[in-house]
């Protein structure tokens, strides 16, 4: 299997397609919109985190910038109904971090804006995505961890988790209750974290 791929940006043959050529072989690889819009122009270095899809009729590539993304592509490919179209999809339109949020706030809504997820399909990705996606444990109500520590405090620990930035924490931290419970804390700062991406 190939999990990974650096080299020079060779061709961009269709829409959503790069070809990157390492060591005189080229690989066609499936690209979220995000990977491509960061993607340099023919004949610059790329590296790529790939999942790679076996089909009795064909071996895909799927490219990602972050390996956070090809994570959540394959937390999706594993929920019922989810294909690598739909799960590219996805992530074309969410970030990991605003499908994190989406799961973690069981908000249909914005997982109805991506083309091709109806409510029935929405519903079902958020069961199943929470487990999928290894979102931190939140404690309901309590304000102060189960081990000590403050609700702040395992806010912080939780967004760590997502992979975000301590600076990026830092600042959507300020915006938030000090004295909320834990649960309200990291939802207030994920929607300030992806309202600023």
């Amino acid at each position: 299997m190939i999990g990974s791929l650096r080299g020079t940006l060779l061709d961009r043959p269709a829409p959503g397609e790069v070809i990157v050529e390492v060591g005189g072989v080229g690989y066609r690889a499936s690209l979220p919109t995000s990977t491509l819009a960061g993607m340099g122009p023919t004949g610059s270095e790329v590296f790529l985190h790939v999942h790679t899809h076996v089909r009795e009729d064909a071996i895909v590539l799927y490219g990602f910038a972050h390996a956070d993304e090809r994570r959540c592509f394959e937390a999706l490919l594993g929920a019922h109904g989810v294909g690598p179209s739909l799960a590219l999809a996805i992530l074309s339109a969410l970030s990991p971090a605003a499908l994190s949020t989406a799961v973690l706030e069981d908000d249909l809504a914005t997982l109805c804006l991506v083309p091709g997820v109806g409510k029935k399909t929405a519903a079902r990705l958020l069961l199943e995505l929470k487990a999928r996606l290894d979102l931190p444990t939140l404690d309901n109500g309590a304000s102060a961890s189960p081990t000590g520590g403050s609700a702040r405090g395992e806010a912080r620990a939780a967004l760590v988790e997502l992979g975000y930035a301590p600076d990026e924490i830092a600042g959507a931290l300020e915006t938030v209750e000090a004295d909320a419970p834990v649960e309200e804390i990291v939802r207030g700062a994920l929607r300030e974290l992806v309202r600023n991406r």
